[in-house]
This record gives structure tokens, C-alpha cells and sequence, in this order.
């Protein structure tokens, strides 16, 4: 991957950012709303912390058997998101863990409906109001043009459900982030995704590497770290609920 280009490596126009895509993901496409029982929010938080590593911002290092981050890049200014989460890392008085910053992530202010707007922006999604209890309103944000979903589901389907060996590292993240944190049963059937599973273990275990270069192992390394960190992050949630 060449990091001497912003639009390659950041995402263009055509070319969705990870916290995007997982976002699509979690919307159900006519109501415009979170499908429930996800834990979308933490994919979101692994998905900025990814783009980060991946565009050599930050960098992952062992430290007393906690995976801390460390600032190694400049100010990107390419989408807001990313560098508000960026500016975060880069003020803090100390260093924190991958944990800590997916966490931070994940909770930022109006997250879901900062990305959401950017995709309206993008002419996928339109933003909507609806009424809960008759009282009260929400914003929702029904899709308007699927292929930018349908796209990123084909790339999905073909990681999961044939044998290739050429799968590309935001992929992989990809997969990774949707399968902690319970996204990937939003759009494949449950019951061939449970006939599939041994192939996405290795999928994000790193062991589909077949001929990709260094970036893409470091990045399904990071895959890795960060989906660990959000299944952990599910289960905790889940059992204080």
C-alpha cells in the first residue's frame, strides 16, 4: 500500500472508510435504523483505530502484556472522524491501550450520526425522521443507493464463502470487526455462516495470507488485536446487562 497517497490509502469518494462500511452494515436499509442486538458501536471504535494503523498514524507495542499505542504520524486531515479520534491520541498525557482507545472511540459523541452523515453525503443514505411512542422523535437514515453495500457484502461473501486466498487487508478487518461484533448474521444466513466457521477463524487469524505482501499481514495482526478487544468489550457489556 502506498502511504505516500492520501486518497489510496485513506479511501476517495468511491472508496469507503472502515467505520463506514460497518456502519452500512448495522443499518437495516429501509428503516434506517440500528438492527438490535448488535454491538455495532464497538465495531465502529475498532474500525477508526484500524484506519489509523493501517495509514501508519499509530502503531501497536507490547508493553507488561498490554497492547499500547503509540503515536508515530502527522495529523492526517482527511475526515473529520478520524482526526478528532487522531487529535485524542495526540493530546493525551499518557499512553493507553488498544482497549482504551477502542472504548473512547466507541462512545464519542453523536458517532453514529456523524458517519451516517457522511454517508448521506455520499448519496447512499437520506436522513429521515420517525416518531417512538408517538411522542418522541428520532433521525433515521433509510439507504437510498445499495450498490456501495451490495459491493461490500460480494467481498464479504467471497472471503467467507469460497476458498481464495486473495483476500485484501481492509477486507479482512472488515470481517473481523463484523463478525465480533455480530454483524455478519445481519446479512448472511446464520446457519451457513456457523457451516463456514473454521474458515473464518482462519481468516482472521491470519492464516489466509497466501501471497500478500508485509501490510497485509501486519494488517490482519491488527485485525486480530482489535476484534479480540471488541468480543471482549460485547462480552463484558453483555454480561453487566
Amino acid at each position: 500500500m502506498d502511504h505516500s497517497n492520501k486518497d489510496s490509502v485513506m479511501g476517495t469518494q468511491e472508496t469507503l472508510f472502515l467505520h463506514e462500511e460497518i456502519m452500512l452494515l448495522a443499518l437495516q436499509d429501509e428503516k434506517g435504523t440500528v438492527a438490535w442486538g448488535t454491538y455495532y458501536q464497538y465495531a465502529l471504535g475498532g474500525a477508526i483505530l484500524a484506519e489509523l494503523l493501517l495509514n501508519n498514524l499509530i502503531s501497536i507495542e507490547v508493553s507488561k502484556k498490554k497492547k499500547m499505542v503509540n503515536l508515530v504520524g502527522s495529523t492526517p486531515a482527511v475526515e473529520p472522524v478520524i482526526d478528532e479520534c487522531f487529535k485524542k491520541i495526540s493530546s493525551a498525557k499518557r499512553r493507553a491501550s488498544v482497549q482504551t482507545w477502542v472504548s473512547k472511540f466507541a462512545e464519542l459523541k453523536r458517532l453514529k450520526h456523524r458517519i451516517a452523515s457522511q454517508l448521506c453525503k455520499r448519496g447512499i443514505l437520506q436522513v429521515a425522521e420517525d416518531k417512538v411512542f408517538l411522542f418522541f422523535t428520532r433521525k433515521v437514515y433509510p439507504e437510498i443507493n445499495p450498490e456501495p453495500e451490495r459491493a461490500l457484502i460480494e467481498r464479504l461473501r467471497k472471503a467467507i464463502f469460497t476458498n481464495t486466498m486473495d483476500i485484501d487487508p481492509r477486507t479482512v478487518i472488515l470481517l473481523s470487526l463484523a463478525n465480533s461484533a455480530g454483524l455478519l448474521r445481519l446479512v448472511f444466513d446464520r446457519g451457513e455462516l456457523r457451516s463456514r466457521k473454521a474458515r473464518i477463524g482462519q481468516i482472521v487469524n491470519g492464516e489466509m495470507v497466501g501471497e500478500a505482501a508485509k501490510e497485509a499481514i501486519e494488517a490482519m495482526e491488527t485485525a486480530l488485536v482489535i476484534s479480540t478487544v471488541v468480543t471482549s468489550s460485547v462480552v463484558t457489556t453483555a454480561n453487566s446487562s
